[in-house]
């Protein structure tokens, strides 16, 4: 127990030192602060109070030291840390609790509490979207600008207008389904989002449920989520099936493909090899134009995109077929870029540059993505490979997880099988006669 003294004044307390190497705990008195004391670690000093509550005896900080000597009275409340004097005030009102059974530290942790659960009750949707948002930048890093654009459009044009302003705590299923019905126009006039653009709606969905789940790990939040599909809104929304409408990308018939690639490879320029080596790999375009030579193993004929850039965030590997790896042969390397396909500066190239190359070819009714559907087509009308083989080729996810993760690991020798044929086929002109005639060199 340390040694009880009479009151100390702020001249003798702002003298005090450690003593040596040992820490010390000075009482300073007077008996109606008694327990008061000062805590000296090393170069450091604090104010504790030492008090009885039944059979406990516990030690309650109460902050750090400052002598404040010779400052005024206004001077010292806009000083950090506590003098003699105000540590006095503040052991007596301790004490005061004390002596009416109030332990001072459960009160503080009640307190605590408290002002929690005002926080809660004045932390928005909004305010936690936001933040949200800015703790997700780090994981967000590798996305492309147009995903993490899609996020903030979305919540701004469908989720605050309507919830934006409630307090996160109070958001319940009602809120999501306001959402989530909310009237958009269409061509046959307005309509319930959800039946009207479902797959927006469900990414809406989605990022509500994301962002309330975000707050109940941070304890604004104490009830279940009411922005889950499974087993709570598919109770009472229509069926994604049923009311999912499927907008498919322009596509070239899979008979024009030979003729296209023999115009296509007369263009120079890094656009028109990028846009040739989407097709010969049924890639997307974010996924070749992000592409860099250490995805690239030319000795395996192997490409194989991380996971970051994958849109079902799992690694994708892409067979090379002879003519893909001659392409990729030829491409000359830009000094200080790893792109395979850089922008002039060196940098990756815009998502419209490949686009702009089916543009200046004249080709309006086709995008760069529609050739994947050309792709799927081909395959399930021109060969024997089942659809499974196609889906993975074109990184599709199954349906059947365990089925979907078995195959990724057996199909390869397939898929190689399935690109070098699909590259032998987009190296003939496929006549409207049915003759097919082989372009020399070309596969």
């Amino acid at each position: 127990m340390p040694k009880q003294l009479k009151a100390l004044t702020p001249l003798a307390v702002d003298k005090l030192r450690s003593d040596g190497s040992k820490n010390r705990r000075v009482m300073v008195g007077p008996a109606d602060c008694a327990g008061l004391h000062l805590r000296i670690e090393g170069g450091t000093k604090s104010w504790a109070l030492r008090y009885k509550l039944g059979e406990k005896r516990r030690d309650v900080g109460l902050g750090p030291y400052n002598g404040k000597i010779g400052a005024t009275d206004e001077e010292a409340n806009q000083l950090p840390g506590m003098s003699l004097d105000e540590a006095r005030v503040e052991a007596r009102k301790l004490r005061r609790m004390v002596r009416d059974g109030v332990d001072p530290i459960e009160q503080r942790r009640v307190d605590a509490q408290r002002q929690r659960v005002e926080l809660v009750r004045s932390k928005t949707f909004k305010e936690c979207a936001i933040e949200y948002l800015k703790s997700q930048e780090g994981e967000w890093a590798n996305s492309n600008a147009k995903h993490v654009k899609q996020w903030s459009s979305t919540l701004e044009t469908y989720v605050y207008p309507l919830i934006g302003e409630l307090p996160i705590d109070a958001v319940n299923t009602d809120d999501v389904l306001r959402v989530l019905r909310q009237d958009v126009e269409t061509k046959e006039g307005p309509k319930p989002l959800w039946d009207a653009k479902n797959e927006t709606a469900n990414r809406v969905r989605g990022r509500i449920e994301r962002i309330l789940g975000s707050a109940a790990v941070r304890q604004l939040r104490s009830a279940e989520n009411p922005a889950r599909l499974k087993g709570h809104l598919d109770n009472v929304l229509s069926k994604r099936g049923k009311v999912r409408k499927v907008e498919h990308h322009a596509a070239m018939d899979y008979a024009d493909i030979g003729a296209f690639m023999v115009e296509l490879r007369k263009r120079a320029g890094m656009a028109a090899r990028g846009l040739e080596f989407a097709i010969l790999t049924a890639a997307r375009s974010g996924e070749v134009r992000g592409a860099t030579w250490d995805e690239i193993d030319l000795g395996k004929r192997l490409w194989t995109i991380p996971k970051e850039r994958m849109k079902a965030d799992k690694e994708h590997v892409v067979p090379l077929s002879d003519a893909a790896v001659a392409l990729l042969e030829a491409t000359p390397r830009l000094k200080g870029s790893n792109y395979v396909f850089p922008a002039p500066r060196g940098g990756a190239m815009s998502d419209m540059t490949l686009a702009a190359v089916l543009k200046r070819m004249g080709k309006t009714g086709v995008t760069v993505h529609g050739f994947r559907s050309t792709f799927r087509e081909w395959v399930a009308d021109r060969t024997n490979y089942p659809r499974e083989i196609a889906e993975h080729a074109l990184a599709h996810q199954l349906p059947n997880k365990v089925e979907a993760s078995y195959q990724r690991r057996t199909q390869l020798p397939h898929r190689i099988k399935l690109m070098a044929e699909w590259a032998t086929y987009c190296a003939t002109v496929e006549q409207r006669t049915a003759n097919v005639v082989a372009i020399k060199g070309a596969a």
